[in-house]
C-alpha cells in the first residue's frame, strides 16, 4: 500500500506553494484540504504513488490552464520535476479552455470534453477523476447537513444544484461506461445520489 514517499512529500511542497492563499469555495479552509483528501481517498483504495501524486497536484494543473500557461511553461515547470508521464495524466483529467483547434469552449462544451477524454485517460487517472469528484460530492453533502440554509451551499456553484449533481452522475457514468468498474465509481455514484435527494 502507498504511503510516505519522497514523490509525494515534494508534490505536497509543490501543491503548498501554489495553493498557499487559496480557500475552499464558500469556505475558510485552506485549499491544500482537498488535494491532500484526494490523496487519503486514492491511499484508502490501495492505488500507486503515481496516481497519489497526481491527485495531490491535479489542481495546480487546472489552476495553470486557467491562467493562460502555454504546453511549454507546463513542461518546463511541471513537467520537469513529475515527469511528462505525469504531466499527460494530470492533463487528461483537468477540464481545458481550448479544443485541440484552439476554440474557446463553453462552461457546458468543457464539461462534455472532460467525460468523453475520460476514455483516453489511464486507470490512474481515472482514479484521480473519480477521487477528486468524490471528495467534492462529499464536501457538499457534510456542508449541506450542517446548514440550515442550503442555498448558501449550492449558491458557490454556477452550475448550481441541478447542475452540480448532475455532473458527478455523469462522471461517474461515464466512468463506468468506458470500463473503469473500481468499487470507488459506486460510491461517487451513491453520494451523488445523496445530493440529488438533499
Amino acid at each position: 500500500m502507498t504511503g510516505y514517499s519522497d514523490r509525494i512529500n515534494h508534490a505536497f511542497a509543490y501543491a503548498a506553494k501554489h495553493h498557499d492563499q487559496q480557500v475552499r469555495k464558500g469556505t475558510r479552509l485552506p485549499y491544500l484540504t482537498h488535494p491532500a483528501n484526494v490523496a487519503v481517498i486514492l491511499t484508502r483504495y490501495g492505488c500507486d504513488d503515481d496516481a497519489v501524486v497526481a491527485g495531490i497536484l491535479h489542481d495546480v494543473v487546472g489552476d495553470c490552464l486557467r491562467d493562460g500557461w502555454t504546453r511549454e511553461t507546463l513542461d518546463e515547470r511541471i513537467g520537469t520535476k513529475f515527469g511528462n508521464r505525469m504531466l499527460e495524466m494530470l492533463l487528461s483529467v483537468t477540464e481545458r479552455r481550448t479544443d485541440d483547434d484552439g476554440v474557446e469552449l463553453s462552461a457546458d462544451d468543457r464539461k462534455d470534453d472532460y467525460l468523453a477524454r475520460l476514455a483516453l485517460a489511464s486507470d490512474d487517472a481515472r482514479w484521480v477523476c473519480a477521487a477528486d469528484k468524490l471528495h467534492n460530492a462529499n464536501s457538499i453533502l457534510s456542508d449541506l447537513r450542517r446548514t440550515a440554509f442550503p442555498e448558501t451551499v449550492w449558491g458557490r456553484f454556477a452550475a448550481g444544484r441541478d447542475g452540480t449533481v448532475r455532473q458527478y452522475a455523469r462522471v461517474s457514468e461515464r466512468l463506468r461506461e468506458i470500463g473503469f468498474n473500481a468499487p470507488i465509481v459506486d460510491e461517487l455514484a451513491h453520494a451523488a445520489a445523496e445530493l440529488g435527494r438533499i
